[in-house]
């Protein structure tokens, strides 16, 4: 059995670490270029309790531009190798990039987390060859122009009917149903309230009987709810799992981990530790 679905059968959400090995990721850009210093965090996540360290060598914010693939495998995959010979953890590759997809599924990563969901050139085939699972996540438009007055006729219907689409474009290239997990895409294309929209109807794509991952660390409709968006980002997480979601992708892991440790013990009944 993989890490990864190892890790699914567990009876509690998993947290999945962020690792920006990037110049201008929205909240720690430039933290972490350097492979050592990207270790010593990744370090420090696995043992805060991160289930899943997810490597990111491109930001996605909003007007972000895209970096070559050559730059991008520079920057990802000294730390998935060192990451690898240090730890058997359980590692996402975030990126959208066949070449950078073909670069670092040699280095035995256990998924693929891509908010592109296949859509760019040979994706589709690389991930089918791999047999990795993959993170299908709902964006509109790019990330240099998605926050330009994102607008929807019906936000749920038209995200689900994306979702149906990837699914049947990944079986089509021999990609199964359960080496899917999807993810809304909060704050991909949407405003604050489509965001509040998605989050609170998370359940509603519960019947596409897939792991949900839901990624709102530090996002800036948090902001906007409150200050402390630590306070806020844990808070959006707890109404996230009681809505369905199986992952949190976070930048604040020992505060995320306490968090699920006391909305387990109230949904158990028992002390968790």
């Amino acid at each position: 059995m993989s890490r990864l679905a190892a890790l699914l059968q567990l009876n509690r959400p998993l947290v999945m670490g962020i690792l920006n090995i990037t110049p201008d990721s929205f909240s720690d850009g430039g933290r972490f270029l350097e492979t050592e210093s990207a270790l010593i965090h990744a370090r420090q996540m696995l043992e805060d309790g991160a289930d899943i360290i997810d490597i990111g060598g491109e930001s996605t914010r909003p007007g972000a531009q895209q970096v070559t693939e050559d730059e991008e495998i520079n920057r990802i995959l000294p730390v998935v190798q060192a990451l690898r010979k240090e730890f058997d953890v359980a590692i996402s590759l975030d990126t959208s990039k066949a070449a950078v997809m073909n670069a670092a599924i040699p280095e035995d990563i256990d998924l693929i987390n891509d908010v592109r969901a296949l859509q760019e050139r040979g994706t589709l085939e690389v991930v089918a060859a791999s047999q990795l699972p993959v993170c299908l996540m709902h964006m509109k438009g790019e990330p240099r122009n998605m926050q330009e007055a994102p607008h929807y006729d019906n936000l749920v219907q038209e995200v689900a009917e994306f979702f149906r689409e990837r699914i049947r474009a990944c079986e089509q290239a021999g990609i199964k149903r359960e080496r899917l997990i999807l993810d809304i895409g909060f704050g991909f294309g949407k405003t604050p309230d489509h965001n509040l929209t998605l989050l609170n109807r998370l359940s509603d794509f519960g019947g596409f009987e897939m792991p949900l991952l839901v990624g709102l660390s530090r996002k800036s409709t948090i902001g906007k709810i409150v200050d402390d968006r630590l306070t806020g980002s844990l808070s959006g997480g707890l109404a996230a799992v009681s809505r369905g979601a199986r992952l949190l992708r976070v930048h604040d892991v020992a505060e995320t981990v306490a968090a699920l440790k006391v909305w387990r013990s109230i949904e158990q009944e028992q002390v968790m530790v």
